[in-house]
């Protein structure tokens, strides 16, 4: 039932819209106020949170479902059906009522603010930091590629607040903080353009001694980088989801063109150049929609660990890519038309290999946990 509701929303709600926003590199202010309205009217909004803060209270499983079939068409249209970043459970006193629950009504929309310019996968190396100066932090330094359907209503930002010795040497203590649009010293504008997902912005954000008081850190000073994993984690898994979504969403589109286009009086699926492509991307599919089906159940187990979510996101994101080019290639030219949708899929699918952790940073963890227990 849930399956049947997202799939008769996105033909009439996402669908008839995507050549709009690809061709003018924008939403719509209007249109995309329609699409969250509908989305509450739907049950869809803000369904990844509890239930007992106003969210649909959905499990893993069920988000699965969801994340898979928005991944059929592009963030800039299905990113207006808010999935609040869970990091946001972490608030406590006054921040429930400023910014928590906000969130899950839609009076207001966030940002996670984690990349800088000079540290992207690097992220102890980031320069934004925070000074305390009495009971107050003193927040300065700058952020980039932070994507968001729309401008937001505040940020959660990540800054170093000193740092502590550790086995392994000195550490950065990294903190969270809940910061306001339109604090003083808080600068932030659309940044770079991106060609895939056109219309999902990518902010810039730059803070010039932004003051912050105490109760605008997002749980405690220090662990920063602990609430980010939490979210990180299932970021990666959601990211495979949606690739394998838009996979699909190429692979039969794939199918229908080989056997439809005739070349030497038969169906080009009949040539084993064809037909063998179209094979190799049915047991990819199927092996990257298990390996997300596997890491869901282990993370409604509890049990879930960041290998298995870097698994979810390489092999899924690749998986992809590989589907993509192979869908143009047996379009042939008309896969690179702008007057048919496989072109923008394939822009599209680029990005997954890059955000939420590029596939080499991936490939880092994993081998990373296959040696370290040697001693290695």
């Amino acid at each position: 039932m849930l399956l049947d509701t997202v799939k008769r929303f996105m033909e009439e709600e996402i669908y008839p819209h995507e050549d709009l926003v690809d061709r003018d590199g924008e939403v719509p202010i209007e249109l995309g106020r329609q699409i969250e309205a509908r989305s509450k009217q739907a049950g869809l909004f803000a369904a990844n949170l509890p239930e007992s803060i106003g969210g649909g209270g959905l499990d893993y499983e069920a988000m699965h479902i969801i994340e898979r079939e928005f991944g059929k068409t592009s963030h800039a249209l299905h990113s207006w059906i808010a999935r609040p970043t869970e990091i946001l459970l972490a608030c406590a006193g006054e921040q429930v009522e400023r910014y928590l629950l906000p969130c899950v009504t839609g009076g207001k929309r966030e940002l996670f603010a984690l990349t800088e310019p000079e540290a992207g996968s690097d992220i102890m190396s980031m320069r934004t930091n925070a000074r305390r100066n009495g009971k107050d932090w003193i927040l300065n330094g700058s952020k980039h590629f932070i994507s968001g359907p729309v401008m937001p209503d505040f940020a959660i930002v990540f800054a170093a607040t000193g740092s502590d010795e550790t086995p392994r040497g000195q550490r950065r203590r990294i903190t969270a903080f809940l910061v306001d649009v339109g604090e003083k010293g808080f600068d932030i504008a659309v940044g770079n353009k991106c060609v895939s997902y056109r219309g999902y912005h990518t902010f810039r954000l730059n803070f010039t001694d932004v003051r912050l008081g105490p109760g605008q850190i997002l749980g405690e000073e220090g662990y920063g980088l602990e609430l980010a994993g939490k979210w990180l984690g299932m970021g990666r898994v959601w990211v495979g989801a949606v690739c394998c979504g838009k996979a699909e969403r190429l692979f039969q589109m794939a199918v229908e063109w080989a056997a439809n286009r005739k070349q030497f009086g038969q169906p080009i699926g009949r040539f084993q150049g064809t037909g063998f492509k179209l094979a190799d991307m049915a047991v990819e599919l199927r092996a990257a929609d298990l390996l997300v089906e596997d890491a869901v159940r282990r993370a409604n187990a509890k049990t879930m660990t960041d290998v298995d979510a870097s698994m979810v996101k390489l092999y899924c994101s690749e998986m992809l890519g590989r589907i993509a080019d192979n869908t143009v290639q047996i379009y042939g030219g008309m896969g690179l038309m702008e007057e048919l949708p496989v072109q923008r899929l394939w822009r599209d699918s680029r990005l997954e290999r890059i955000w939420d952790g590029t596939s080499e940073i991936q490939r880092h963890i994993i081998s990373r946990s296959i040696l370290r227990p040697l001693g290695a």
